[in-house]
């Protein structure tokens, strides 16, 4: 039935599955019959080859196979008078549309050399889209001879590409990575650019490409979230007070009274001496040695009433305690 199906073959057309890229057309022995028709749809291109090799080629269209279309077999096979007989020929169809939402990143980390960090290590990953812009060159150089070719067959080869690609932009930029970071369209725009030029050997275009994410190791940016900690405390006596008032909160929260609103206070005092000291290149100043201390330090019992009252009207003092101690320095005076 060999013979006998192939004379059948009177329409030759491509329904692509998703994810195929190429495929060539089945054909008992190669024999195409003369004024078979050709259905090429839009996004798709197919090529006629004679004996291996490249032939004719045809765009979205319908066409019978005679010698208005096939000029170049009809010389290749130089045909009987009539081309009643069929000639040896096959055709491959092509998917030419843009491939879309394709995902690429580093399998390993990148080490390029920064001007603000030296060298460091760098990890990225995003989407891209590709297709197939020069059929002739794509034919001779990636599908030869097979009957067919997925997107699968190609991501791999297409994500070194773009990795590679990214390496070799990040090396000869003089930009530093947290600029390149905060203005990803322009280093997607770059990077696009430059593995657009590293397929143009296999005849594939890449329409759009994206940088979604661009990392440091884990240590590296710990040390870069540290320094951004430290600036955005700005004035160290600023931060001091507030940590004084956060503390002197706490303290009326919890348990103990003029005590232990006492010791609040100092250790934020200290804190804050602390930072503004030790920080600053200056001497720190040692915090009292216990509540206690402190408080026998104050000998004016007109001034501790008043440094107690503004603890109560801070609420770190009740209504009782603040009676009862205020009592008790007014003793003092008698």
């Amino acid at each position: 039935m060999g013979w006998f199906s192939k004379q059948l073959i009177d329409v030759l057309e491509w329904e692509e599955k998703p994810g195929q890229l190429a495929w060539r057309f089945p054909v008992e022995d190669n024999e195409i019959q003369y004024g078979a028709n050709l259905t090429v749809r839009d996004g798709q291109q197919a090529i006629f080859l004679d004996n291996g090799k490249l032939a004719d080629s045809f765009g979205p269209g319908l066409f019978e196979l005679d010698t208005q279309n096939l000029p170049i077999i009809t010389s290749l096979e130089n045909w009987a008078k009539g081309f009643e007989s069929p000639f040896k020929s096959d055709v491959t169809f092509f998917s030419t549309r843009e491939i879309t939402g394709l995902k690429w990143g580093t399998a390993q980390p990148i080490t390029v050399r920064d001007p603000e960090f030296g060298a460091i290590r760098i990890r990225a990953f995003g989407t891209y889209s590709f297709r197939i812009a020069e059929v002739d060159q794509f034919y001779r150089t990636t599908f030869a001879n097979l009957p067919e070719l997925w997107i699968t067959d190609i991501e791999p080869q297409m994500r070194s590409i773009i990795s590679t690609s990214l390496a070799a932009v990040l090396g000869s930029a003089d930009t530093a990575f947290l600029d390149l970071a905060a203005d990803q369209q322009k280093l997607s725009d770059l990077l696009r650019q430059a593995a657009d030029n590293a397929t143009d050997q296999w005849g594939i275009k890449i329409p759009t490409l994206f940088v979604e994410s661009l990392s440091l190791p884990d240590a590296v940016q710990d040390a870069i979230d540290s320094g951004s900690s430290m600036r955005a405390l700005g004035d160290l006596g600023q931060y001091a007070r507030f940590k004084a008032a956060d503390t002197l909160d706490e303290a009326a929260q919890a348990s103990g009274g003029v005590a232990g609103a006492g010791a609040g206070v100092a250790a934020a005092m200290a804190l804050g001496q602390t930072m503004s000291g030790g920080l600053m290149g200056q001497p720190a100043i040692a915090p009292p040695a216990t509540p206690a201390a402190a408080a026998a330090s104050d000998t004016d019992p007109l001034e501790m009433i008043e440094k107690l009252h503004k603890l109560h009207v801070a609420g770190a003092l009740s209504e009782e305690e603040f009676a009862a101690k205020k009592a008790e320095l007014l003793a003092r005076l008698g």
